[in-house]
């Protein structure tokens, strides 16, 4: 294993002033820690983690806290933390998944024990009962979701109430006036879940502005949960031609049981998702859809943590503007008979 000794007598400096470079303590010309760097790169040294953090007091470690739930849709959570994980890595920190339903014991475990120099939370609540932990800790926080209260907090989001008035917007411009919405499960309701919430907050009034009903139905997804809620969707306003579908488990057994239905979309029902590009591509009809921009949602909490980590953050809101793209699965509103 190469030593720090060896890096400094390759770069012809100091032992002390590679551990400058490393730990950025103490100012080193340019031309000096190109030198070093191109020795460690060189000679393939990689600094002790744990001397490390007792010289810089840091750990150079993001905790990532994120609740895998059954009833939440898990590639999206995971794409995210890849993204997470992957632009960390690119400044020279790792990632510390944190992945149980602890609520506000994980964050307590992270500022109490030093695991982590910071945090990045998500499944986040509108009423989340880490926030007030986070506001006390010494540990700078991001937040991918958008809680009701910001204050204090930085935020990474897709627009999610935006998104619910898109895709409205989107059928009431083809004429639907009675639209369906499959969400997701009952409980991401129960917990007010924030992208949940605010999607179906955006959609209901714009849907009031444009004057078209809009009926919510949460459901478990899978098939047999999607007969039980599509025919009291239908049993309920007989006359719905549109569909907005925030539920990837729900997708293809709602197309499949309007197939069986003799509803052919989009001639005579109209749906749009939002969900992964992927779940929309390959579906069994394309479908019109607004993407979850996983991959930026990611890299952006990291850049907002690292500023803060550096002095340069602040309480920021970035919502990320929702993108709808037409495919096969949405037409004209079929002319009344």
């Amino acid at each position: 294993m190469v030593t720090l000794a060896e890096v400094a007598q390759h770069a012809g400096v100091s032992a002390s002033t590679v551990s400058y470079v490393l730990s950025g303590k103490r100012s080193i010309s340019a031309t000096t820690r190109q030198r070093v760097e191109q020795s460690i790169r060189e000679l393939g040294y990689h600094p002790n983690a744990g001397a490390r953090a007792l010289a810089s007091s840091r750990s150079n470690i993001i905790a990532l806290v994120i609740p895998l739930r059954t009833d939440m849709y898990v590639p999206v959570m995971m794409e995210i933390a890849i993204a997470v994980a992957t632009t960390a890595r690119t400044h020279g920190y790792d990632v510390l998944l944190l992945t149980g339903e602890e609520g506000p014991e994980a964050v307590r475990r992270v500022t109490g024990s030093g695991l982590a120099d910071a945090m990045i939370l998500m499944d986040v609540e509108l009423d989340d009962e880490r926030l007030p932990l986070l506001r006390q800790a010494d540990q700078p926080s991001v937040l991918i979701g958008l809680p009701a209260d910001t204050t204090g907090m930085t935020c990474v989001d897709l627009d999610f109430t935006a998104t619910g008035a898109l895709c409205v917007e989107h059928l009431a411009e083809l004429g639907h006036r009675d639209i369906a919405v499959i969400g997701e499960a009952p409980a991401v309701y129960e917990r007010h879940t924030g992208f949940a919430e605010r999607t179906l907050d955006g959609l209901r009034s714009r849907a009031r502005e444009l004057g078209v009903r809009v009926l919510h139905r949460p459901c478990e997804g899978g098939y047999d949960a999607l007969t039980v809620t599509l025919a009291r969707v239908f049993d309920e306003r007989p006359g719905t031609t549109g569909f907005v579908v925030q539920n990837e488990s729900a997708v293809e057994p709602l197309l499949a049981l309007l197939r069986q239905q003799g509803r052919a979309v989009p001639e005579d029902v109209s749906v749009v998702a939002v969900c992964p590009d992927q779940v929309a591509v390959q579906a069994s009809v394309r479908l019109t859809s607004v993407a979850i921009p996983a991959q930026e949602m990611g890299r952006r909490a990291v850049e907002h943590l690292l500023a803060k980590l550096e002095g340069r953050g602040s309480e920021d809101i970035v919502l990320l503007a929702p993108e709808l793209v037409v495919r096969a699965s949405t037409g004209p509103a079929p002319a009344a008979p």
